[in-house]
This record gives structure tokens, sequence and C-alpha cells, in this order.
């Protein structure tokens, strides 16, 4: 797989630059449009974002003035409260008070489609539009358990888990959003350990910027969560990282951009231009040379409001877990374009994630895998928008391959019934 990039320099030309770059590089685009010259349909978006590292792109792009620069000026991005807060939004839409799209756990795009945690059960189509970001989420455990040992294996928890439900007391481990990437990854760690999430535990959710607060007064033993808020717990001394995320799968995918699929369809000019300037953050995000500012920018107060300190050290794989042990691995660090692999929207992961769902009882077991995901993943979309900034799309398709994980498990996307059948812990509808 080859993405050939223009120079940085050249991503930061100007509108007319790009676009004369693009007519350049003769780069047609179904039914003979021009990423680089169309006109949106309109000039703004809402976006929503939650306080996470991974929500960067799209506050660079409006920092950095690369909304305006492709035709839309007036895109908004406003800060969520939870992710049920942005479910909800999602569901009122701009028109109604609410948002059009944004930063979202990439498997809210199929847990929204579907109706599955709407109102009613109602479903909102959706679109993923693009990956946001791989890697560095963190498992943290509260510090007193810094001595048993738990790291990538969580079996040194199961006998305290064990003897804390035999005396009657809860379990209470947290997530962000039922059947979220955290969820998943917290559900992971803990089976592949031999502690069954459904049963040995008391899965809660708390929204991300509450974790470190919750852990804090005795809510939790352990959470799954995005950054800065792994690395805030152990600068404040209050608990470990167990893991990375990375860890568990490296080069995972987390976040996306998903649109409301009725915003994309009456708007898709709009839409390209979007995520031509969320592209461009996306690169401009992964220079080590941006990782400082970029750090400064989302931790100000009208974003994050987090001192930077809680934000830089994991961008540039410098891990402290917090129980004695340091990292320096750029390998786990968050990567938001990886050559364009971060960015593009493989279909084989979204299989992935639904498989994943259908394992916790979250899907129906014959829910039809490929056309919710045919249904759902605009990556046409994203080789519109990279054909628009002048890129080679040369050897991006619907399928990354095989996935292996830490346990040595593997997930074949032509085969996914082999996966489940593998995993001894489950709780399949």
């Amino acid at each position: 797989m080859t993405l050939t990039l223009p120079s940085r320099r050249s991503f930061l030309k100007s509108a007319a630059g790009m676009a004369a770059t693009a007519a350049a590089a003769k780069l047609a685009l179904p039914g003979g449009a021009w990423a680089a010259t169309s006109t949106p349909e309109v000039t703004g978006a809402k976006l929503g974002y939650i306080a996470l590292t991974d929500s960067a792109p799209l506050i660079i792009a409006l920092e950095k003035g690369l909304f305006a620069k492709h035709g839309m000026p007036d895109v908004l991005v406003e800060k969520q409260a939870s992710w049920g807060a942005t479910r909800d939004n999602m569901a009122l839409g701009s028109a109604n008070g609410g948002i059009d799209g944004g930063h979202i756990l990439r498997p809210k795009v199929h847990l929204y489609s579907t109706g599955k945690v709407m109102q009613n059960n109602q479903p909102l189509p959706m679109y993923t539009l693009l990956g946001l970001n791989e890697n560095c989420q963190g498992l943290s455990v509260m510090q007193a358990y810094a001595d048993l040992g738990v790291g990538l294996d969580s079996a040194p928890l199961k006998d305290v888990f064990a003897a804390k439900k035999a005396a009657g007391a809860e379990v209470p481990v947290a997530m962000t959003f039922p059947g979220g990437t955290h969820d998943l990854w917290m559900r992971y760690w803990l089976a592949a350990g031999g502690i069954d999430p459904t049963k040995d535990v008391d899965l809660i959710v708390v929204p991300p910027p509450q974790m470190v607060a919750n852990m804090k007064v005795g809510n939790m033993e352990a959470f799954c969560v995005g950054e800065p808020w792994n690395e805030q717990l152990v600068n404040q001394g209050i608990g470990f990282t167990a893991t990375t995320t990375g860890e568990l799968w490296l080069n995972h995918p987390e976040k996306v951009l998903g649109m409301r699929a009725d915003w994309v369809d009456a708007n898709p000019n709009a839409t390209v231009a979007l995520m031509m300037a969320v592209m461009e953050a996306q690169i401009w995000c992964e220079d080590a040379a941006n990782k400082d500012e970029m750090a400064e920018i989302i931790g100000r107060r009208q974003w994050y409001n987090v001192p930077t300190a809680d934000i830089s050290g994991r961008i540039k794989g410098e891990f402290n877990y917090g129980n004695g042990k340091k990292v320096s691995d750029p390998s786990l660090a968050m990567t938001f374009w990886r050559n364009g692999a971060t960015s593009f929207p493989w279909k084989s992961l979204d299989s992935w994630f639904i498989t994943e769902n259908k394992r916790w009882g979250y899907f129906p077991g014959d829910l039809d895998t490929k056309a919710t995901v045919d249904a759902t993943n605009r990556s046409d979309l994203w080789l519109q928008a990279a054909a628009g900034l002048g890129l080679d799309t040369s050897g991006f398709g619907d399928s990354r391959g095989v996935e292996t994980f830490f346990d040595g498990k593997i997930f074949d996307p032509a085969n996914p019934d082999a996966y489940l059948d593998s995993l001894s812990i489950k709780a399949m509808a």
C-alpha cells in the first residue's frame, strides 16, 4: 500500500494553491466533479467533540483556518458533555439545536444507524467518513493495586475482584459508552485475563472528563478512556496505566469523523470540503514538529481546559505508567495520519467492531455485517477528498487484512465467525 504525500509546505498553501495542485494532478472524481473546485452547498456545519486528544484534528482544522480554506468558514466545533449527549444532539441535528456530525466512537455509527442506542430504537442513518486516530487509549487501575503486577495481563485482578463479589460488594469498572470503543477495549482486556466482564465486574458509564475525579473518590476500580485522562490520573498520583490499547492491538482504529447521512446526502461537496480540511489537520497533527503546539492549543480553556503536561507526553510516545514503569515507544503514540492508513476508513475494521458487539450481545448474531458496513462506510468520499488534495490513493481498498491481537487471537474479516468461535468468554444474544 502506498500513499504519496505532497511536502508539508504544499499542505500549507492557500486554497487557490491547493486547487491548482489538484488540477495539475488531473485527478477526476466520480461524475466529473472536482473536489478542490466544487463549491460547497453550505458554508458551515455543527460538529461535536468530547475533550479527548483524538478530537485534535477538528480543533486544529478550525484554529488553523483549514475549514475556511476549503470554503467552509462557518463550521462550528462544539464541546459535548458526554457520549450520551453527543448521541442526543446528533439525533436533533443542527436544524433543531443539535449537531450534524463530529468526533465520535467508531461503533457509534453502527449503533446509531441500527437504532440500537437511540430513543425508541429509532434508526439514525449515519456515515463514517474518515478515521481520526489510532492507538493511545488507556486501561487504568486504582493506585491500591499497583503492586499486584497487573499490566497487559489483567489476570492478577481476578482473585481481587472475585473476593469483592463474594463479600457482596460491587466491582465498578468504567467505560464511556455501551458498545463503544472503550467498552470493547475494557471487555477484551478483562476477558483475555479470564475475567468475565458480564459477570465478574459491574460495568458503569462515566463521561471521559469525569474519569479522574471519580477514581479519586473511589467510585471505580478501573477505567478505560482516551487521553489526556490516563496521563492526568498518573500525574495526580491517583492511579496507574495497566496497559495502553495499542499494546492490545497495534494501530487499532479509534474515533471517526461521523456525520448524519441526511446532511451528507444533501451536501456532498461540503462534505468533501470538510474532509479535506480535517485530513490536512491530521497531517499537521502527525508532524513531530507540531506536537507541542498541538498540546498547547487543545489544552486551552475553551477546548479541554487541561494542563499541557497532561497531553504532551503520550502524543510523543513517552509513557509514564504510574507504577514505576516508563516507556519511550513512538509506535504506541496516538497516530493521526500514518501515511493515510489511519485516516482511511477501512471497511474490514468496521466489520471487527460489529463482530465484537455481537460477541457481547449488543447486536444480534444474525445482523448482516456486510450490509451494515456498506450502508454506513463512505470510503468513496475519502478517496474523493484525497484526490482533491492531490494525493496518490493507490493501494486502498475494503480490507486492511488479517488483524492480530496481543493474546494471539486472529480476526480475518473474510471469516468473522472463526474469530467468534475462538473466544471462550462471550455473551452473544
